[in-house]
Protein backbone atom coordinates (compact mmCIF):
# COMPACT_ATOMS: atom_id res chain seq x y z
CA UNK A 1 0.00 0.00 0.00
CA UNK A 2 2.66 2.51 0.78
CA UNK A 3 5.02 1.80 -2.16
CA UNK A 4 1.78 2.52 -4.27
CA UNK A 5 1.07 5.65 -2.55
CA UNK A 6 4.47 6.97 -3.24
CA UNK A 7 4.10 5.89 -6.81
CA UNK A 8 0.89 7.48 -7.02
CA UNK A 9 2.39 10.90 -5.50
CA UNK A 10 5.25 11.17 -7.98
CA UNK A 11 3.02 10.49 -10.62
CA UNK A 12 1.05 13.88 -9.28
CA UNK A 13 4.31 15.30 -9.27
CA UNK A 14 4.88 15.68 -5.43
CA UNK A 15 8.53 15.12 -4.17
CA UNK A 16 9.34 12.29 -2.26
CA UNK A 17 12.27 12.83 -0.47
CA UNK A 18 12.91 8.95 1.41
CA UNK A 19 11.43 5.87 1.97
CA UNK A 20 11.91 3.91 5.00
CA UNK A 21 11.16 -0.10 5.43
CA UNK A 22 12.10 -2.82 7.74
CA UNK A 23 12.82 -4.78 4.50
CA UNK A 24 15.73 -3.44 3.33
CA UNK A 25 15.89 -4.41 0.18
CA UNK A 26 12.24 -3.19 -0.68
CA UNK A 27 13.06 -0.33 0.25
CA UNK A 28 16.07 -0.01 -1.82
CA UNK A 29 14.00 -0.83 -4.99
CA UNK A 30 11.57 1.33 -4.49
CA UNK A 31 14.22 4.47 -3.76
CA UNK A 32 15.69 3.49 -6.87
CA UNK A 33 12.13 3.33 -8.78
CA UNK A 34 11.25 6.94 -7.52
CA UNK A 35 14.34 8.66 -7.33
CA UNK A 36 14.72 8.94 -3.61
CA UNK A 37 16.33 8.07 -0.66
CA UNK A 38 16.44 5.03 1.35
CA UNK A 39 16.64 5.94 4.80
CA UNK A 40 18.17 3.76 7.13
CA UNK A 41 16.85 5.70 10.45
CA UNK A 42 13.44 6.49 11.04
CA UNK A 43 14.82 9.82 11.90
CA UNK A 44 16.08 10.27 8.50
CA UNK A 45 12.88 10.42 7.35
CA UNK A 46 11.53 12.84 9.32
CA UNK A 47 14.58 15.16 8.60
CA UNK A 48 14.29 15.07 4.47
CA UNK A 49 10.35 15.57 4.95
CA UNK A 50 7.41 17.77 5.79
CA UNK A 51 4.72 15.11 5.51
CA UNK A 52 5.21 11.77 6.22
CA UNK A 53 2.89 8.95 5.78
CA UNK A 54 2.83 5.72 8.06
CA UNK A 55 1.96 2.30 6.69
CA UNK A 56 2.33 -0.23 9.13
CA UNK A 57 1.34 -3.56 10.14
CA UNK A 58 -0.04 -3.05 14.10
CA UNK A 59 -0.26 -1.39 16.92
CA UNK A 60 2.99 -2.42 18.33
CA UNK A 61 4.91 -1.19 15.26
CA UNK A 62 2.86 1.76 15.35
CA UNK A 63 4.19 2.47 18.94
CA UNK A 64 7.38 1.70 17.73
CA UNK A 65 8.01 3.93 14.98
CA UNK A 66 7.06 6.63 17.03
CA UNK A 67 8.72 5.88 20.28
CA UNK A 68 11.36 3.31 20.20
CA UNK A 69 14.49 4.67 22.24
CA UNK A 70 17.23 5.98 20.07
CA UNK A 71 15.65 6.28 16.80
CA UNK A 72 11.91 6.87 16.25
CA UNK A 73 10.26 9.54 13.98
CA UNK A 74 9.13 11.78 16.60
CA UNK A 75 13.43 13.23 16.50
CA UNK A 76 13.44 16.62 15.28
CA UNK A 77 9.92 16.39 14.18
CA UNK A 78 9.17 20.01 15.16
CA UNK A 79 6.64 21.14 12.76
CA UNK A 80 6.24 18.09 10.77
CA UNK A 81 2.38 15.95 9.79
CA UNK A 82 2.42 12.78 10.05
CA UNK A 83 -0.71 10.73 8.22
CA UNK A 84 -0.74 7.48 9.77
CA UNK A 85 -3.12 4.83 7.41
CA UNK A 86 -2.39 1.60 9.14
CA UNK A 87 -5.57 -0.64 11.11
CA UNK A 88 -4.75 -0.14 14.34
CA UNK A 89 -6.56 0.25 17.81
CA UNK A 90 -8.48 4.14 17.90
CA UNK A 91 -6.53 4.58 21.78
CA UNK A 92 -3.03 4.04 19.26
CA UNK A 93 -3.82 7.11 17.49
CA UNK A 94 -5.04 9.33 20.33
CA UNK A 95 -1.72 8.34 21.95
CA UNK A 96 0.31 8.78 18.91
CA UNK A 97 -1.27 12.53 18.39
CA UNK A 98 -0.36 13.12 22.09
CA UNK A 99 3.10 12.25 21.26
CA UNK A 100 3.46 14.71 18.65
CA UNK A 101 1.94 17.14 20.01
CA UNK A 102 4.57 16.90 22.44
CA UNK A 103 7.30 17.11 20.14
CA UNK A 104 5.63 20.34 18.42
CA UNK A 105 4.47 17.94 15.12
CA UNK A 106 0.98 16.91 14.13
CA UNK A 107 -0.77 13.38 13.37
CA UNK A 108 -4.01 12.67 11.57
CA UNK A 109 -5.43 9.34 10.89
CA UNK A 110 -6.19 8.13 7.20
CA UNK A 111 -7.70 4.88 7.59
CA UNK A 112 -8.42 3.29 3.79
CA UNK A 113 -10.80 1.76 3.20
CA UNK A 114 -9.41 -0.22 -0.53
CA UNK A 115 -6.94 -2.35 -1.72
CA UNK A 116 -3.53 -2.25 -3.55
CA UNK A 117 -5.01 -1.62 -7.10
CA UNK A 118 -6.79 1.93 -5.91
CA UNK A 119 -3.79 2.91 -3.75
CA UNK A 120 -1.89 2.80 -7.05
CA UNK A 121 -4.47 4.94 -9.00
CA UNK A 122 -5.13 7.47 -6.52
CA UNK A 123 -8.76 5.89 -5.59
CA UNK A 124 -8.68 5.19 -1.75
CA UNK A 125 -11.68 5.80 0.41
CA UNK A 126 -10.41 7.41 3.05
CA UNK A 127 -11.83 8.00 6.82
CA UNK A 128 -9.70 10.96 8.48
CA UNK A 129 -9.22 11.72 12.51
CA UNK A 130 -7.13 14.18 14.27
CA UNK A 131 -7.29 17.89 14.49
CA UNK A 132 -9.06 19.36 11.72
CA UNK A 133 -6.14 21.86 11.14
CA UNK A 134 -4.00 18.94 10.10
CA UNK A 135 -6.42 17.35 7.80
CA UNK A 136 -6.78 20.84 5.96
CA UNK A 137 -2.89 20.53 5.60
CA UNK A 138 -3.01 17.31 4.29
CA UNK A 139 -6.00 17.29 2.42
CA UNK A 140 -3.84 18.49 -0.92
CA UNK A 141 -2.30 15.64 -0.54
CA UNK A 142 -5.12 13.12 0.19
CA UNK A 143 -6.90 14.42 -2.70
CA UNK A 144 -4.57 13.33 -4.92
CA UNK A 145 -4.55 9.78 -3.32
CA UNK A 146 -7.64 8.97 -2.96
CA UNK A 147 -11.77 9.46 -4.70
CA UNK A 148 -13.67 9.98 -1.52
CA UNK A 149 -12.12 11.40 1.53
CA UNK A 150 -14.78 11.94 5.00
CA UNK A 151 -13.30 13.63 7.79
CA UNK A 152 -15.02 11.75 10.73
CA UNK A 153 -13.91 13.87 13.87
CA UNK A 154 -11.42 13.78 16.90
CA UNK A 155 -8.32 11.32 16.73
CA UNK A 156 -9.43 7.66 16.96
CA UNK A 157 -13.05 7.51 15.92
CA UNK A 158 -11.87 7.16 12.09
CA UNK A 159 -10.00 4.23 13.52
CA UNK A 160 -13.28 2.93 15.38
CA UNK A 161 -15.43 3.21 11.73
CA UNK A 162 -12.01 1.55 10.29
CA UNK A 163 -12.78 -1.28 12.54
CA UNK A 164 -16.13 -1.75 12.06
CA UNK A 165 -15.45 -1.15 8.04
CA UNK A 166 -13.48 -4.46 8.38
CA UNK A 167 -15.35 -6.62 11.19
CA UNK A 168 -18.50 -5.84 8.70
CA UNK A 169 -16.35 -6.82 5.63
CA UNK A 170 -14.78 -9.99 7.00
CA UNK A 171 -18.13 -11.43 8.46
CA UNK A 172 -19.38 -11.07 4.73
CA UNK A 173 -16.27 -12.78 3.36
CA UNK A 174 -17.08 -15.96 5.82
CA UNK A 175 -20.83 -16.32 5.19
CA UNK A 176 -19.95 -15.84 1.27
CA UNK A 177 -17.19 -18.75 2.06
CA UNK A 178 -20.07 -21.48 3.96
CA UNK A 179 -22.07 -19.87 1.04
CA UNK A 180 -20.18 -21.31 -2.05
CA UNK A 181 -19.11 -24.08 -0.27
CA UNK A 182 -22.61 -25.21 0.86
CA UNK A 183 -23.26 -24.93 -2.99
CA UNK A 184 -20.83 -26.81 -4.13
CA UNK A 185 -21.67 -30.18 -1.62
CA UNK A 186 -25.13 -29.46 -3.26
CA UNK A 187 -23.50 -30.10 -6.70
CA UNK A 188 -24.92 -26.77 -7.78
CA UNK A 189 -22.68 -24.41 -10.48
CA UNK A 190 -21.03 -22.28 -8.26
CA UNK A 191 -21.08 -19.75 -11.41
CA UNK A 192 -24.66 -19.74 -11.82
CA UNK A 193 -25.06 -19.13 -8.29
CA UNK A 194 -22.51 -16.29 -7.80
CA UNK A 195 -24.98 -14.88 -10.32
CA UNK A 196 -28.16 -15.62 -8.45
CA UNK A 197 -26.11 -13.76 -5.61
CA UNK A 198 -25.45 -10.85 -7.26
CA UNK A 199 -28.91 -10.38 -8.08
CA UNK A 200 -30.49 -10.92 -4.80
CA UNK A 201 -29.90 -10.18 -0.97
CA UNK A 202 -27.14 -12.08 -0.72
CA UNK A 203 -24.86 -9.36 -3.25
CA UNK A 204 -22.05 -7.93 -1.82
CA UNK A 205 -19.40 -5.91 -2.64
CA UNK A 206 -17.28 -8.87 -1.31
CA UNK A 207 -18.96 -11.09 -3.78
CA UNK A 208 -18.11 -9.44 -6.63
CA UNK A 209 -14.07 -8.96 -5.10
CA UNK A 210 -13.58 -12.42 -3.37
CA UNK A 211 -16.46 -15.04 -5.11
CA UNK A 212 -15.14 -16.20 -8.34
CA UNK A 213 -11.43 -16.39 -6.39
CA UNK A 214 -13.21 -18.59 -3.86
CA UNK A 215 -14.42 -20.80 -6.23
CA UNK A 216 -11.19 -21.36 -8.20
CA UNK A 217 -8.79 -21.24 -5.60
CA UNK A 218 -7.28 -17.87 -6.05
CA UNK A 219 -5.57 -16.32 -3.42
CA UNK A 220 -3.23 -13.70 -4.26
CA UNK A 221 -2.68 -11.39 -1.18
CA UNK A 222 -4.96 -8.15 -1.39
CA UNK A 223 -5.85 -8.13 1.99
CA UNK A 224 -4.35 -10.79 4.05
CA UNK A 225 -5.90 -13.91 6.62
CA UNK A 226 -3.60 -12.75 9.56
CA UNK A 227 -4.92 -8.63 8.86
CA UNK A 228 -8.69 -9.86 8.78
CA UNK A 229 -8.13 -11.87 12.20
CA UNK A 230 -6.29 -9.05 13.72
CA UNK A 231 -9.03 -6.45 11.97
CA UNK A 232 -11.25 -8.30 13.69
CA UNK A 233 -9.87 -8.42 16.68
CA UNK A 234 -10.15 -4.59 17.15
CA UNK A 235 -13.33 -4.86 16.68
CA UNK A 236 -13.82 -7.15 19.33
CA UNK A 237 -11.86 -5.60 22.00
CA UNK A 238 -14.01 -2.72 21.29
CA UNK A 239 -17.06 -4.67 22.06
CA UNK A 240 -16.05 -5.91 25.35
CA UNK A 241 -14.99 -2.67 26.55
CA UNK A 242 -18.47 -1.72 26.24
CA UNK A 243 -20.11 -5.10 27.22
CA UNK A 244 -21.38 -5.97 24.06
CA UNK A 245 -21.45 -9.41 22.91
CA UNK A 246 -20.41 -9.96 18.89
CA UNK A 247 -21.07 -13.38 18.00
CA UNK A 248 -20.00 -13.28 14.19
CA UNK A 249 -17.15 -11.24 14.47
CA UNK A 250 -16.09 -13.39 17.04
CA UNK A 251 -16.94 -16.51 15.00
CA UNK A 252 -15.48 -14.63 12.13
CA UNK A 253 -12.23 -14.28 13.92
CA UNK A 254 -11.50 -17.45 15.17
CA UNK A 255 -11.80 -18.81 11.19
CA UNK A 256 -8.69 -16.19 10.57
CA UNK A 257 -7.05 -16.90 13.70
CA UNK A 258 -7.23 -21.02 12.19
CA UNK A 259 -5.94 -20.14 8.51
CA UNK A 260 -2.72 -18.31 10.36
CA UNK A 261 -2.50 -21.21 12.50
CA UNK A 262 -2.54 -23.53 9.65
CA UNK A 263 -0.04 -21.43 8.05
CA UNK A 264 -2.11 -19.77 5.46
CA UNK A 265 -1.79 -16.59 7.05
CA UNK A 266 0.00 -14.49 3.97
CA UNK A 267 -3.19 -16.12 1.53
CA UNK A 268 -5.84 -13.14 0.84
CA UNK A 269 -9.09 -12.82 3.20
CA UNK A 270 -10.70 -15.02 0.35
CA UNK A 271 -8.87 -18.29 1.09
CA UNK A 272 -11.13 -18.42 3.86
CA UNK A 273 -13.06 -20.57 1.47
CA UNK A 274 -10.43 -23.07 2.16
CA UNK A 275 -11.45 -24.06 5.48
CA UNK A 276 -15.24 -24.23 4.41
CA UNK A 277 -15.30 -26.27 0.96
CA UNK A 278 -15.83 -30.00 1.83
CA UNK A 279 -13.12 -30.99 -0.40
CA UNK A 280 -10.46 -28.63 1.17
CA UNK A 281 -10.93 -29.28 4.40
CA UNK A 282 -7.58 -31.57 5.06
CA UNK A 283 -4.96 -29.51 2.89
CA UNK A 284 -1.88 -29.11 3.11
CA UNK A 285 -2.32 -25.41 1.17
CA UNK A 286 -0.11 -26.67 -1.94
CA UNK A 287 -2.93 -26.75 -4.33
CA UNK A 288 -3.48 -22.59 -3.20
Amino acid sequence: MGANMARRLKDRQFHITAVYDTNRAAATSLAAELGCAAAQDLSEVTAASDVIFTVVTDDKAMRNIFTAAGDNLLVNARGKLFVNCATISPQVHVDIEKLAEKAEAQTLEACMASSIPQAREGKLYLMCGGKEEAFRTAEPILNELAAQIRFIGKAGEAAKVKALVNMVMNINTAGLAEGLALGAALGLDLGMLREVFSQTGAASRVLETDGEDMQNREHSCFFSAAHAAKDSGIALEAGRSLDLDLPLARATKEQYDRMVAEGLGELDKSGIAELTFKDRHKHSGDRV
